[in-house]
């Protein structure tokens, strides 16, 4: 699914950086909003003018190491400040689309911490926000911005692998249980998104099955697949129960395979491994070749990915251009978790995202 995006005429031809701050305030310290400080503290893109909780220890604490920063327990006091133009929130998933909605009605610019919302249709009520009132919205898909990412997505996009045949992702450690998401919601955004970022489609159908091991009514483990129109299938095994941190991913692919693992030394390595079925010299009769070939482990430079998409965040307000982590992929992202969702409320059966998909009005529909 296309959406169309509020891109109002540029009144500018300045380079990214070379315009003036964007004044922005932060809502929500939890485990995420205090590295949405630092950044935006560190971001020659943007001012940071204040933080929002209601948790006095907590900005007691931002207070100390940032002390020019103004505090307040109040939201309301981020709204109706005319010093504040955007917002960005790192709040519990259910108070997304409230906070978010009430900033866009302020008249502030949005960023919000993956998922966009907890429903598609909360996600499109905030994309018709952003359209009626002229503002960004962006959903944080932090891994976008990672230089292993892109440089897989350059060697996809550009078909070096062939034709690919399936994905593997294993994105699990022990904890951070949440009490109001499930392992779905919490981590499956970043795998989702990924996928999304590299094959540049939504897959048409999803499985999946899950359990709650700890809390019964939460599932903190789940086995999810996904297929796409092309025939591609990927595998996501999502949990918070592991004994160890693992990021990896396998992409295997008809020339060359490759492996992703944000966790190691090297992130990034591409195979040239493959398998060849030759014609068949008689009837019944198939020959397999096999080829190992060299492992290339790319050099990449080293960047903050948060950095990156808090530039970017600015960029998209001051320059009137789509952020890569744009509102069209945090709303097809929702919909794949609510996909998954469903599939787990129907035993695992098989659920057609394209169904879905027309269910979206109309007006916000390609």
């Amino acid at each position: 699914m296309a959406m169309d995006v509020y891109l109002p005429a540029s009144t500018s031809h300045r380079e990214p950086g070379r315009y003036a701050p964007v004044r922005v305030a932060v809502v929500g310290l939890g485990y995420w909003g205090p590295n949405l400080v630092r950044n935006l503290q560190e971001c020659g893109s943007s001012e940071l003018v204040a933080v929002c909780d209601k948790r006095v220890d907590a900005l007691e604490k931002i207070g100390r190491r940032y002390p020019a920063v103004k505090m307040t327990t109040d939201l309301a006091d981020i709204l109706e400040s005319d010093e504040i133009e955007a917002v960005a929130i790192a709040t519990p998933v259910a108070t997304h689309h409230p906070i978010a909605a009430a900033a866009l009605r302020a008249g502030k610019h949005v960023f919000v911490e993956k998922p966009l919302a907890f429903s598609t249709a909360e996600a499109l009520d905030l994309a018709r926000l952003s359209d009626d009132h002229e503002r960004v919205l962006m959903p944080g898909h932090t891994f976008l911005y990672s230089p292993p990412v892109n440089w897989v997505r350059d060697i996809v996009q550009t078909r070096q692998m062939g034709e690919i045949y399936f994905i593997s992702m294993s994105r699990v450690n022990l904890g951070l249980h949440q009490s109001d998401a499930s392992v779905a919601w919490d981590l499956g955004p970043h795998d989702f998104s990924i996928l999304h970022y590299w094959l540049g489609e939504t897959p048409r159908y999803v499985s999946a099955a899950s359990r709650g091991c700890i809390m019964p009514s939460i599932a903190d483990v789940a086995f999810i697949t996904l297929e796409f129109e092309s025939g591609m299938m990927a595998h996501v095994e999502l949990s918070w129960l592991a004994p160890s941190k693992l990021r990896r991913t396998t992409i295997v692919g008809s020339e060359k395979m490759l492996v992703y693992d944000d966790t190691s030394n090297e992130p990034v390595r591409l195979f040239d491994s493959g398998v060849v079925m030759r014609d068949p010299e008689s009837f019944g009769e198939y020959k397999l070749s096999y080829r190992s070939g060299d492992i290339v482990s790319p050099h990449l430079d080293a960047a903050e990915p948060l950095l990156l998409e808090m530039t970017d965040y600015c960029d998209a307000i001051r320059l009137h251009q789509r952020p890569r982590s744009s509102r069209e992929l945090g709303i097809e992202v929702v919909r794949m978790i609510e996909g998954v969702d469903r599939s787990l409320a129907a035993g695992g059966a098989r659920v057609d995202l394209l169904e879905m998909a027309d269910e979206i009005p109309a007006a916000l529909a390609a």
